[in-house]
């Protein structure tokens, strides 16, 4: 009988938490809309799956010699991770729409406001007293609103270390969750005719311009924000490997095998993070709530700054590809093309929107390295 009972109590079942039995439907949750609903499912089933390993009771997995925890401080703790996959996002990435439409660069610059506009929240509510947050913790916060898991994850990495776990689950959370967030907020600040706008066809880029900009683009951020060095030098690796035309396995390693490798090990490791003791808490979930308002503010930017850009050009500019300024690439763009079919099965902004989708990926790294040096003095 004692053996019975020594048995029992040693089970996960006896030692089965409440914080433990939400998070693991939090997991579950984060399976099915990946599986369901193919919201990012690349990103939200490493990060599920992890979350439930997380929550298992009895077992280290997501602390001590735990692999997961091994994992979160090889990848997650160095900034190893966010480097890798941002060079893996370079050679993904064309930035043909953005070089053919410059003007779309305003766009990612302003769905950035989100980014400065929670900062400034999170320091007020400490001088309220309703939060506690220093500048570097604000900052790292703040950084969500780009919805850059990567960035995100370097940021808090360098100035807040120890939200860091809050800050990448928040991130790669909103990430995922854009279709849904995004949506009634483009609704809201566009009327029906605005999100009928079809605009007119992008120009052909030449191959010497797409050698060039990574080039240019690393120099001229680079040079002026040395902080920014390490994420937009990334990115323009992984961009000049795509575009040069000499290294074609390495760009192919580097767009499949290696980015593929990372993200399944930065899934896991976030989804460590999701463990009850560390994740149910007021300050937690205080960074997710202000995180969600960083991501608001940042897609109702780019939709604003997107109607009076189409109030102030000879062209026709659909407000909806504001949106797609943050940096949900290519998630945003997709939703942007998405309500603007909608409202006329013939205005197919795709295209159109990877321009300032793209352009807040650098708009993201160069805030980041505002932050960092500023915030990290």
């Amino acid at each position: 009988m004692d053996r019975l009972l020594d048995l029992w109590q040693s089970s996960g079942l006896y030692q089965l938490t409440l914080g433990q039995l939400v998070m693991m439907a939090v997991g579950l949750l984060l399976l099915y809309l990946a599986i369901n609903r193919r919201f990012e499912p690349l990103l939200l089933v490493p990060i599920g799956f992890g979350g439930i390993l997380s929550n298992i009771p009895g077992v280290e997995i997501a602390t001590g010699d735990g692999i997961l925890h091994l994992i979160y401080v090889a990848g997650i703790e160095t900034a190893a991770f966010p480097l890798i996959i941002f060079m893996g996002v370079g050679a993904l990435t064309d930035f043909g729409p953005l070089l053919a439409n410059p003007r779309t660069l305003l766009l990612g610059a302003a769905a950035q406001f989100g980014i400065f506009a929670t900062l400034l929240g999170a320091l007020a509510l400490t001088a309220l007293g309703v939060m506690d947050f220093t500048l570097a913790e604000a900052a790292a916060i703040g950084i969500i609103g780009g919805a850059d898991g990567p960035t995100a994850i370097y940021v808090a990495g360098r100035l807040a270390p120890h939200l860091l776990g809050a800050v990448a689950v928040a991130a790669y959370s909103y990430m995922a969750l854009v279709p849904l967030i995004q949506p009634p907020i483009m609704r809201a600040l566009t009327t029906e005719a605005e999100r009928r706008i079809e605009m007119t066809q992008l120009r052909t880029v030449s191959k010497r311009e797409r050698i060039a900009f990574p080039l240019v683009l690393l120099f001229s951020v680079a040079l002026l924000l040395p902080a920014a060095a390490p994420l937009v030098g990334m990115l323009c690796f992984g961009n000049l490997m795509r575009e040069c035309g000499v290294v074609e396995r390495l760009s192919d390693t580097t767009q499949n095998a290696l980015i593929n490798i990372v993200t399944i090990f930065l899934g896991l490791a976030v989804g460590s993070k999701l463990a009850a003791d560390q994740f149910l808490t007021v300050r937690t979930l205080g960074i997710l709530g202000l995180g969600i308002i960083a991501f608001a503010i940042g897609t109702a930017s780019g939709v604003l700054m997107g109607k009076v850009m189409n109030l102030l050009s000879r062209t026709p500019i659909n407000p909806l590809i504001g949106a797609a300024g943050v940096s949900a690439v290519p998630m945003a763009a997709r939703v942007a093309n998405r309500v603007g079919t909608e409202a006329n099965p013939q205005n197919f902004l795709l295209m159109h929107a990877m321009g300032p989708n793209v352009a807040g990926v650098i708009g993201s790294a160069v805030a980041a390295g505002i932050l960092i040096e500023f915030a990290g003095r």
